[in-house]
């Protein structure tokens, strides 16, 4: 008789636990083809395991969700709502804290809306999974990949540059339908975010000072984001919307951008387009922070376009240098004394 394993359960077991709770035997029976004994077994490993709690007694036990649980499912694109899901599918099977429920809201219809309004595939695949100590999301589309809907909107061909505007935040395919918020924020939402889009990685991570470096990219058609959220974080969806407002709202008018995504392996950056692909959509914001860590290099043209150029000919925007070496930070007084003082 073929052994069963539990992994081809759990992305199943934590909802079968909420639906037939007290018959759960029998389910399992009718579902795998299998006898009372060898359910009965399988349930005492996933009791074992934690993916399900057992009440009532031996003779008439009933079950429940454990501290692990998992949704897993799959839906057409065509016609889909991304709030539906999240309410029917999963929000009911998760015990979440109330203000990572709230982040993973966000996140999930978010990501998931990305999918449906711009990746141009026709399946999607969400999975869901709360640990004790982990929420973690992963929503996979089989369309043309995120970096290739850039290259054809924006003629941006390099994933490398294709991530330095989207650090930037409000770069989207679609400005009449969409504000270019939701990958922005669902990022900083969560403390492990990765994306990967055909043949191209990258990783965030919330402990680190240089967001967005590269990853092992998984190679498959379409895009997978990937986040997870600490269950016993501070942050909250409210603080972080917060923290890109100057004035404590939620006007979006604040932007950090990577600059070590543009230096690459040089770690240099030299040239004024170098400083004009960084000041793009700048004028959008009011105050742009750029961060030199790991930049260990630049050029006078480079700053001299940046600090001087593109800062007189936008004076509305403040441009907030940090993370500099002592040599960026001599180039940058050069050009413009009254940077040297920026914050480090």
């Amino acid at each position: 008789m073929p052994r069963i394993e539990l992994a081809p359960l759990t992305p199943w077991i934590t909802a079968a636990a909420l639906q037939h709770g007290d018959s759960l035997p029998a389910h399992l029976m009718q579902r795998l083809g299998i006898s009372r004994r060898r359910a009965s077994g399988l349930l005492r490993k996933l009791v074992a395991a934690q993916w399900l709690c057992s009440h009532g007694t031996p003779r008439r036990p009933r079950y429940s969700p454990g501290a692990l649980r998992q949704v897993v499912q799959r839906y057409a694109l065509a016609g889909l709502q991304e709030d539906l899901p999240w309410r029917r599918d999963f929000a009911p099977c998760f015990a979440l804290p109330p203000a990572v429920q709230r982040m993973a809201q966000h996140a999930f219809t978010e990501l998931l809306n990305n999918a449906i309004d711009h990746s141009g595939g026709t399946q999607v695949t969400v999975s869901m999974r709360q640990t004790p100590l982990q929420l973690q999301l992963l929503v996979s589309d089989d369309g043309c990949g995120l970096f290739e809907r850039i290259a054809q909107s924006f003629d941006i061909t390099d994933p490398q540059l294709a991530m330095l505007e989207l650090s930037k935040g409000k770069l989207t395919s679609a400005p009449d339908r969409h504000s270019g918020h939701g990958l922005y924020f669902s990022a900083r939402l969560a403390d492990v975010f990765d994306i990967h889009a055909n043949t191209a990685a990258f990783q965030c991570r919330a402990w680190e000072n240089r967001p967005w470096r590269s990853g092992r990219p998984v190679t498959r058609q379409g895009t997978s984001i990937y986040l997870a959220i600490q269950l016993d974080t501070t942050r909250t969806l409210d603080a972080v919307l917060r923290a890109h407002s100057l004035e404590g709202g939620y006007a979006f008018d604040r932007t950090e951008v990577p600059l070590h995504l543009l230096g690459g392996s040089t770690q240099a950056l030299a040239s004024r387009a170098d400083a004009r692909r960084v000041a793009a959509r700048l004028n959008g914001f009011r105050r742009a922070e750029l961060n030199f860590e790991g930049v260990q290099d630049i050029g006078h043209g480079f700053a001299d376009e940046l600090f001087r150029v593109f800062q007189r000919d936008n004076p509305a925007l403040m441009l907030v240098p940090v993370g500099m070496n002592r040599g960026v930070q001599a180039m940058v007084a050069s050009v413009g004394p009254t940077l040297a003082a920026a914050p480090l």
